[in-house]
This record gives C-alpha cells, structure tokens and sequence, in this order.
C-alpha cells in the first residue's frame, strides 16, 4: 500500500496533497461490514487483526486445534489484498524472559505470520512494547531472508511516554527512535520494513530536530487518535495548530493515515478533515512539474564531455527560468562595467547548448542599447543545428557560431565577457575548472568570467531510502561496492541532514596563476546533537556569477524557486549510528590525471573506513 502525491483541480483551481486514510478497528463482529462501513466513510484501508480472541489457540500441547480464526470466504482475496492491514495479536511477547511464554508467543507469532501469506495481506503491522526485541527482530529478519512478501509495519510512539512521565527519572528515559532502529538493524535495513508513528498529545509535540530524524526515516505511516480532535466553532472535529503543523512535515515523504478510534458514528468527518488538510497544508510550488517523480531517484552525474546531451535534457535545463534571469542580471553588471571606449563588447558564451545564454546575452543589449558582438561555442553537433535555426530565424545572423571544443577553439579575437553554465550539482563536477581554464585564453586580461568562482559544500546525511535504492538497484554490470563508490544526484526527500553543510573546495576564474592544480583536499569536522545512522554525505554549491548575483542550492541560501540542480549524495558502504554529542570527520579529495577526474572519500571519525573510490576506479569524469 502507497499513496501518491496527486494534484488536480477544483473549482478554484487549487492544488492538494492526495491523502490516503485507514481506520484501526479491533475484531469486529463482521469484517466484511466493517469494510463497507469504512469504505463509505471514505477510508482507503482498514486495519485489524486476521485472528479473532474466540478462537483460542493452545499450540503447544498435543494437537493444535484447526481453527485459526475466521474464514478467509468472507472476504475475497483482491479484498484481502487491497484493504486489510493485518495486526498481529498484541498480546503476542516473543522477547519474554519467561520460557513457556516466550516459546508459546513464538508459536503463535508464526502462526499468524503464515495465516497473513496464505490470505495475502499487503502489510502485517506489528508493535514494540520494550527496547529489547532480539527475538522478535530474528524471526522478522527470517521471515525477510526467505522471501516473505508482504511489508512489516512496525508501530512505536512518536515521543515515548516516559519522555515526559513523572516519575521517570533520566536514566530511566526511553527515546522510542532507539527502539525502532535497534529493530530495523536486526533486520538489515530491509526496505520492506516500515515504521508506523503514534502522535503524541500536543502538549508533548517533539522538537524539530527529533522531527527532522524521522522524516530521514522510512515512515509508512501516522496514527491518529480521535480523542487528539477538539470541536471547532461549527461543531467539526479538527486537530490543533500544532499537530497540523506537525502532519504538514510528514507530507513530503507521502505518509498514510490511521485513525484510532473506540467510539462508533459517524467517522468520515475524520478522512474529510484529513483530505482539507492535504489542501491547507500543501505548499503549491510553481515548478513542481519539472521535480515530480524524482523524489529519491538515483540519477548518474552528467559526463557532459564525453557524451552529448539530448534535446530532452537542455529541454529541462531551459524550464528553469530563474536560472536565465540570474544569469542575465550578471551580464547585464558585467557590460555596464565595461568600458566605454571598447566601441561593440565582445561575449563568447562557451558550452552554448540551444542557446539560453546567447538570448540573454542579446536581451541585455537590448535593454542597455549598447551592441555586442557574441560567439556561442558548442561542441555538440546536434545542439548546434538548433543554433543555426535560431540565428537564422531569431537572432537575425547576430551570432558567431563556433562547431568546436572550447579547450582546443583558437578564438579570432579576445572577449571582454566569459559566459559559461558548466556547473554541476557540486559545483566542479562537470569539469568547470578544465574547461574554464582552457578557455580563458578567449579572455581579455582585464574580462570578466561569469560565473567568478564557486564553492562545493559537504554535510553528513542519514538516508535508509537512499541506502536502499542503490542496495538494491545494482546494474547486471556492476559489483555492490562500485555502486557505493560513485555519487549521486538526487531530489531528497526522505532524508536527515545531521549537521550544517560546511564549505568544501573553492574555484574561481579566470586563474591567471603560472601552474594551474585543481586537484583539491580537505578534512571536515561536524557535530553531531542526535543519535542517528550516518549513510553518507550529501553535496551542494553555490556560485558568484558577477559581484552580488549569486545562485545556490545550499540549503540556508537556495535561489528561491530554482530547480536546475539537485544536491549530490557521496554514500558509505554500510550505515554507522553516532551517537549524539560525537564528532562526523572526513577526508575528501578531488583528484585528476590526463583521461579523468574522480572524487575519494574516507570517514575518520567517529569510525575510520577505507578510502573509497581509489584512482576513481568505480565513477570518475572523463575528460575526453
């Protein structure tokens, strides 16, 4: 069971989060009611047990009895599959350290386990009552090695209740995160291993950063008591402002909701609250078109030298419009700064593409009245035959184009502008810095390279998804270890960033030094204030294209809606919990020889690894 993240119009052509909503019942009388009733309540799912407490089961001693519980004729197996979400009894203690218990709990624990596969539930929902559950996470992990089909949810409370108990001292405190990622470990990470969050009351909202942590988790789903609704001024059920603003943190990572109730009537007012909700709370974002269905997709970095890119890509390139108007701000400082003795300025913008930077370029000189004189430089056969259309028919044969690589290119004359959009998602990965020193002998001693410098950044991340999606999508063609050693680009969404991102390598241009040397190291230190699971690092960069207009996709410092760049993810090969008040360190290089470029990584604290991707044996940039 998912839900997705549709939007669709109304009468007022507003978008919404679609939400997906279950109702908790325990053992009704009739199932198949039960299901109806919910259903015309508006409920996706139902969750309930598959055993029923009239049917008790001694199996241990001789025979067990036959009857498991009610039939599986009195619901159809797509009803099975399609609506119940199976709970397993709660009274079922595999980790008691009483023998005859522990063995009887074991008993029927598989039991039910094996009446949940022959029914063919999507979900078996299970529930941690103590911080110790070896035995319990052993037999799910069985179950998992050998193919069981169905998902695990795995019930704890958000903020454990002795958090905020009386008579709960400190060391006597239980952080329920704890408690799920002990479970979860004994299982490997397995993905299909969720956790199902209680909220707690409102006066026991937790804080942001423990919110932040399990966003990085792979929630499945947020229990909802109806006793948390108060009555509003027109005698609706609501939640208070806190517990929405606390679903609206959730409604990224597309979480399903249970409703938990003991009382009967009329229980649509809930899913209808919770459907209102997905239209309040939902931040409309003009570019979602050009983002969906990216959310924790593993892309491969561009090798944008030796391969060319497909009208598909310059395609999603050019959506971004805040990107183009940046850039022709800065062209537009660069020119005025020009000197006014240079009679028709000369740009060259180098990697042209389909020519957003040409038109930016002659936009400028149009609003300063101020002819230039522009050189678009494109090596990809296949792009320049639209440039040749667009001088043709849009820029009136006001263009130069130049068929070549920027790096062997001998230029007729020198530019008093240097316009360039070679950047990747960490900055240099793309090769700016070969290429922009290549290119800089276009340049004039006293010209202007946009952009002047750029800046990588590097913080630490907690991602079971991310982990998971490159375990588990290994090409034919490729070992485990090569897919841990090469970086990622990726839109996150369910992810952890641990600490702030700090400033990596650092590149600016033109670089008129007598040995140019882009090979780059550096040992970052974070803090850690949680106990979480390091997976990996996660990249970004900003740039100064011309004195104050900047981009970046830093979190504190994002260009407001750009989406050109995702953040690029540098995994470990096995997740490491560190504990909170521990120190992250890493060592990170960028290396280069005459063919390619590669990045190396190794932690240092608080657990020293190997170097991975020595001599970019598993990823690197090629540079022919």
């Amino acid at each position: 069971m998912s839900v997705e993240t549709q939007y669709f119009p109304d009468g007022d052509n507003e978008k919404r989060k679609r939400m997906s909503t279950g109702l908790q019942i325990n053992c009704p009388h009739s199932l198949r009611l039960a299901i109806q009733s919910a259903y015309e309540f508006g409920y996706h799912f139902v969750v309930t047990q598959i055993t029923h407490p009239n049917y008790a089961r001694e199996l241990l001693k001789g025979k067990p009895p036959p009857s498991i519980g009610r039939t599986d004729r009195i619901l159809q197996s797509l009803e099975w599959s399609r609506y119940i979400v199976a709970e397993l009894t709660p009274t079922i203690n595999v980790d008691s350290e009483i023998d005859h218990v522990q063995r009887k709990s074991k008993a029927l624990f598989l039991q039910e386990l094996g009446f949940a596969v022959h029914l063919g539930v999507p979900v078996v929902k299970i529930c941690l009552t103590k911080r110790h559950n070896g035995q319990l996470g052993r037999l799910v992990n069985e179950k998992l090695v050998h193919g069981f089909n169905s998902s695990f949810w795995v019930t704890v409370p958000m903020v454990h209740p002795s958090q905020y108990s009386p008579i709960c001292g400190e060391d006597e405190k239980e952080d329920s995160w704890e408690w799920w990622n002990d479970f979860r470990t004994y299982c490997n990470y397995d993905k299909h291993v969720g956790v199902v969050l209680e909220l707690p009351e409102v006066r026991y909202i937790p804080t942001k950063s423990e919110v932040d942590r399990w966003i990085g988790e792979p929630v499945r789903a947020l229990i909802v008591p109806t006793s948390y609704f108060i009555m509003n001024t027109h005698g609706k059920p609501v939640l208070s402002r806190l517990h929405q603003e606390l679903i609206q943190r959730f409604l990224s990572i597309d979480v399903q909701y249970i409703i938990k109730t003991d009382t009967e009537g009329d229980l649509s007012v809930y899913t209808k609250y919770l459907h209102f909700l997905g239209k309040k709370l939902y931040v409309s974002d003009t570019n979602l078109e050009f983002i969906q269905g990216c959310e924790d997709f593993l892309q491969n970095p561009l090798q944008p030298l030796t391969e060319h890119l497909e009208t598909n890509i310059y395609e999603v390139f050019e959506k971004d419009q805040i990107k183009y108007t940046t850039y022709q701000n800065a062209i537009q400082k660069a020119l005025e700064d020009v000197p006014a003795d240079v009679t028709i300025p000369t740009i060259m913008v180098v990697g042209a593409g389909r020519g957003p930077l040409v038109q930016a370029a002659l936009n400028v000189s149009y609003i300063l009245h101020r002819k230039v004189k522009v050189y678009a430089v494109e090596k990809n056969p296949y792009a320049i035959n639209t440039l040749i259309d667009r001088v043709k028919h849009e820029w009136s044969d006001q263009v130069t184009l130049i068929n070549d690589d920027m790096r062997v290119y001998e230029p007729p004359e020198k530019a008093d502008i240097l316009v360039s959009e070679l950047l990747g998602s960490f900055g240099d990965n793309e090769l700016s810095p070969e290429c922009l020193d290549g290119a800089q002998r276009f340049l004039k001693r006293n010209g202007i390279s946009i952009p002047c410098s750029y800046t990588s950044y590097l913080a630490p991340l907690q991602s079971i998804k991310i982990f998971n999606e490159i375990r588990n999508n290994r090409p034919a063609d490729k070992t485990l270890k090569t897919c841990y050693e090469t970086p990622y680009v990726i839109h996150l969404v369910n992810y952890y960033q641990i600490a702030p991102a700090q400033a990596l390598f650092k590149f600016e241009h033109p670089n008129w030094s007598d040995v140019i040397n882009n090979e780059r190291y550096k040992k970052l230190r974070f803090n850690c204030t949680q106990t979480c699971i390091l997976t990996g690092f996660v990249g970004f960069f900003d740039t100064v294209l011309y004195k104050d207009v900047t981009l970046s996709i830093h979190p504190e410092t994002h260009t407001h809606e750009m989406v050109s760049w995702f953040p690029i993810v540098f995994p470990l090969m096995e997740p490491l919990k560190v504990s909170g008040g521990s120190v992250i360190e890493i060592s990170f290089w960028r290396v280069e020889n005459q063919d390619k470029v590669w990045y190396e990584w190794c932690l240092e604290s608080p657990a020293k690894t190997c170097i991975m991707n020595p001599g970019g044996r598993s990823y690197s940039i090629k540079k022919h």
